[in-house]
């Protein structure tokens, strides 16, 4: 069985750890970390997953970001352990996440990742909004929380300024 419970902060090293063997050496150099540089992530909305063992499973983040002349969400990293991969752990931890960041008023999440495995949850291409570059603009992906919420957002995605 696992659980999905909220990120701690002893759990940050783990959660790298996670990141580290689920992605190419030098992800930290992508733009999107740039913008999450000394900024923490979102509290109760970046989880992780635990098996009965209490052995980390997977994990996503979120982190504050400014698209144009709103707030959003940044969605990312997202990891299953390879031990786990398959098993939907994945998109249970997308479903859950977004939920509660619509249940804690967020309005859009963005992501930079792959169409065809975030459409099914409901992400869509963002025309107009830009990442840092070098980021593909195909791969600028957006969820609205509420509806209508991406309608008119268009500009650089910018740190967070509180």
């Amino acid at each position: 069985m696992i659980e999905l419970i909220a990120e701690q902060p002893q759990d940050r090293w783990e959660v790298e750890a996670l990141y580290d063997l689920c992605f190419a050496p030098g992800r930290e150099a992508l733009s999107s970390y740039r913008l999450r540089d000394d900024i923490p992530p979102v509290q109760g909305l970046s989880q992780v997953a635990r098996d009965e063992l209490e052995i980390l499973a997977g994990a996503i983040r979120f982190w504050p970001v400014h698209v144009g002349e709103v707030d959003a969400l940044l969605l990312g990293p997202v990891a299953v352990h390879p031990t786990h991969q398959g098993e939907g752990l994945g998109g249970s931890l997308i479903r859950d996440s977004l939920a509660k960041a619509e249940s804690s008023g967020w309005a859009r999440v963005l992501l930079v990742g792959d169409a065809p495995y975030y459409r099914r949850f409901g992400f869509e291409r963002l025309a107009g909004v830009e990442m840092p570059p070098p980021t593909n603009p195909a791969r600028v992906l957006g969820f609205a929380l509420q509806p209508g919420a991406w309608d008119g957002v268009f500009g650089m995605v910018r740190r967070w300024q509180g």
